[in-house]
C-alpha cells in the first residue's frame, strides 16, 4: 500500500474568524500542527487569517442569505419543496467545486472539517464536504463540537435525509474527534462511530502577550471600579451555558454593585434567551454588562480589543 506523506492541512468551516469556540480551537490546532512542521490552510465563508493561505467562498458562511433561506425552509417544518431541494443541490455543487479548487491550489493532503459535519447550519456545505471526501478518499479528521441532536431547533426538520448523510457521515478515510465524553458516547450510541476525545484546552503555560494596562482599561470602560469584584461569564448567551446560575451566584455574593460581565453575544442561536436573561437579571438585581463588542482574538491596533 502506497501511503502518501501528509504536509499540507486544510481546515474547513463556515467561519474561521473572531472568538467563537470553533475558530479559537482551529487556531490552537493549527499552532500545534505548525510546530510539527505541517502547513495549514483555511476554507470558509469568512476568514481572518492571512489571505495567502485562505480560500474564501461566500456561500460557505451560515449567514449567507441563501443559506439563511434554506434553513428557514427546512427547520421547524416537516416537508420541504422540490425547489428547496434543487436549491440545496445547486449550492452544494458550487461548494464542492470550490473544495476541489482549494485542494488543488494548496496541494492539500488532509482536511479537518471543523464542526461543518456536525451542526447543520450550512447543509449544502456539509453535503459538499461529504461528497468531496467520498469522491477523493482524502484523509479527514472530522472535529465535532456541537451535534444537531443537542439543539432543540434542529429536531423538527424536513431534512433528516441530509442530516443522516452528512452530519456526520461515515466514510472510510475519515476519523472522528469529539470534545467531551458525553458527545463520544452519543456518537457511538446513535451512529455506531468510533471516535477520539480531544477536549478544548487552553495553554496556561504561555504568558499572555501585551497585557500592560488592558485589564484596568477594560474595568474603566465598562464601569467597574478597581476595588469591585469583576465577575466574568466567558461564554455566549445561550441556554446550555446556564447564565441563570451565574446571575444567582452574583446575587448571593451580596456585592455593593452586583454585576455580571458576559463576553460573547448569542451568535447564531437567536435573542430569545438573551431577553429572558435580561429580565431575570433585573428581577435578581444583577446588572448584565455585555462586552462582545470589545472582545477579539487579538489586540487590535486601531480599534482596541480585549482577548
Amino acid at each position: 500500500m502506497n501511503i502518501q506523506p501528509i504536509k499540507n492541512v486544510g481546515f474547513i468551516s463556515t467561519r474561521i474568524a473572531g472568538t467563537d469556540g470553533v475558530s479559537l480551537e482551529i487556531e490552537k490546532w493549527a499552532e500545534v500542527l505548525k510546530r510539527n512542521r505541517f502547513d495549514c490552510f483555511y476554507f470558509a465563508g469568512e476568514i481572518d487569517r492571512d489571505g495567502a493561505i485562505s480560500f474564501n467562498v461566500d456561500e460557505a458562511h451560515f449567514e449567507h442569505p441563501d443559506i439563511v433561506s434554506i434553513n428557514k425552509s427546512v427547520f421547524g417544518v416537516t416537508n420541504r419543496s422540490r425547489e428547496t431541494s434543487n436549491f440545496i443541490h445547486k449550492i452544494q455543487e458550487k461548494l464542492k467545486s470550490a473544495l476541489y479548487e482549494f485542494r488543488k491550489k494548496f496541494k492539500i493532503d488532509l482536511i479537518i472539517p471543523e464542526n461543518a459535519l456536525t451542526i447543520p447550519v450550512n447543509i449544502p456545505l456539509g453535503i459538499a464536504i461529504t461528497e468531496f471526501i467520498a469522491e477523493t478518499g482524502i484523509p479527514t479528521i472530522a472535529h465535532h463540537h456541537d451535534f444537531y441532536w443537542e439543539r432543540d431547533r434542529f429536531l423538527i426538520n424536513a431534512c433528516q435525509d441530509y442530516l443522516d448523510k452528512a452530519f456526520p457521515p461515515d466514510l472510510h478515510s475519515m476519523r472522528h474527534v469529539v470534545i467531551n465524553s458525553p458527545a463520544s458516547e452519543q456518537l457511538s450510541h446513535r451512529l455506531g462511530l468510533s471516535n477520539t476525545i480531544i477536549p478544548n484546552v487552553y495553554n496556561y503555560a504561555k504568558e499572555p502577550e501585551g497585557l500592560e494596562s488592558y485589564p484596568c482599561e477594560l474595568r474603566n470602560k465598562i464601569g467597574i471600579k478597581e476595588d469591585e469584584l469583576f465577575v466574568l461569564q466567558p461564554t455566549r448567551v445561550v441556554p446550555r451555558k446556564w447564565i441563570e446560575r451565574s446571575i444567582e451566584i452574583v446575587h448571593s455574593l451580596k456585592l455593593p454593585n452586583p454585576a455580571l460581565v458576559i463576553s460573547h453575544a448569542s451568535g447564531d442561536e437567536g435573542d430569545e434567551y438573551y431577553h429572558r436573561i435580561m429580565e431575570y437579571s433585573k428581577y435578581m438585581g444583577v446588572k448584565i454588562i455585555p462586552i462582545d463588542h470589545l472582545i477579539g482574538s487579538n489586540h487590535a491596533n486601531n480599534d482596541k480589543k480585549y482577548t
